[in-house]
């Protein structure tokens, strides 16, 4: 009989749309209890609230991990809260130093707000640089994906000034290679990669800018000399397009908005977010906490659907290759 993976579920934000989503998503189908081993990180009495506000006849199958004691009638949907941002970052914490010691195999977190966690006093700028603290680890990067759609992203959350200075000959690398890596564990044999620019036009040969000349393509030079199958630096406001993204297995994009604006608007209800690198396995919805339309029952949560499929699917494949 085929062991199940354990799968653990963050609950994100409580204002936000983070339980709602966990317990829509495992209320959806029946099937979910026999394909993992669920266990949910959080707040008993908050999940309890989803459950009986969003699904009240369902019976959902999972195991509660109290990681805080925040009660539903202390919670306002939407408003943010230092008390809110903690208790998330508690169920991640959690998960992370459960699924490090192997007591879980996969992590899937639902969205927190970064302001909200700042605003409990702890510096945070996201889960992905979280998570790899947490692993000790300074090898991970983030990726996004939907079907063949695979973006890495060479610098995550900082400010766009940053950006020239972190994008490093030797970050393009290593982070090229985590992709690589990433898509060879889809079963792709020999992956074919594309690295977008820093500056518009690939920088028109240093005349607006010289970091592509001076760093980007010397690092696809040094993957080339490596044996990666690899082209770039291409300028980004062509490299998304179609005919032109759907020739390559992953893309290398220098930074945060370069390449999620065409990632969430190709497939912002079905995209998931992964973080590479770790010796742990985590996949996240590729949205935000939603403040918006937080309590009023209307969240999707095709995203985190995704997101516990890639998180099941890759913890099954490092089981049988281990």
């Amino acid at each position: 009989m085929k062991k199940c993976p354990k799968i653990a579920f963050t609950m994100g934000d409580p204002a936000g749309i983070g339980p709602e989503i966990i317990v829509r998503l495992l209320a959806s189908s029946p099937h979910f209890a026999e394909e993992a081993e669920l266990f949910v990180y959080g707040c008993p009495d908050i999940l309890e609230d989803a459950q009986a506000r969003f699904c009240p006849d369902a019976k959902l199958c999972f195991e509660m991990v109290p990681t805080g004691s925040m009660k539903a009638s202390e919670l306002v949907f939407g408003k943010l809260s230092a008390q809110c941002g903690l208790e998330a970052l508690l169920a991640v914490k959690a998960a992370a130093k459960d699924a490090l010691s192997g007591k879980v195999d996969a992590i899937v977190t639902a969205p927190v707000n970064k302001a909200a966690v700042n605003l409990a006093g702890v510096p945070f700028t996201g889960h992905t640089e979280l998570i790899a603290e947490i692993c000790s680890t300074n090898r991970f990067a983030m990726m996004q994906s939907a079907g063949n759609l695979r973006i890495a992203f060479v610098t995550t959350h900082i400010a766009l000034a940053e950006v020239p200075r972190l994008c490093t000959f030797d970050r393009i690398v290593e982070t090229a290679r985590l992709l690589e890596e990433a898509v060879r564990a889809e079963g792709i044999a020999s992956p074919k990669l594309a690295v977008a620019a820093i500056n518009p036009h690939a920088g028109e040969n240093g005349h607006m800018g010289m970091e592509d000349e001076r760093v980007v393509k010397p690092a696809v030079r040094k993957m080339l000399e490596t044996g990666m199958n690899v082209e770039g630096p291409f300028p980004p406001d062509t490299l998304f397009i179609e005919s032109t993204r759907n020739r390559f297995d992953g893309i290398l994009s220098m930074y945060h908005d370069q390449g999620h604006i065409p990632f969430k608007m190709l497939a912002f209800d079905r995209g998931v977010n992964s973080t590479l690198g770790l010796p742990i396995i985590r996949t996240s919805v590729d949205h935000g906490t939603a403040f918006d339309i937080a309590g009023r029952g209307c969240a999707d949560c095709n995203s985190l659907s995704e997101a516990f499929r890639i998180a099941c699917q890759r913890a099954v494949s490092r089981r049988e290759n281990t």
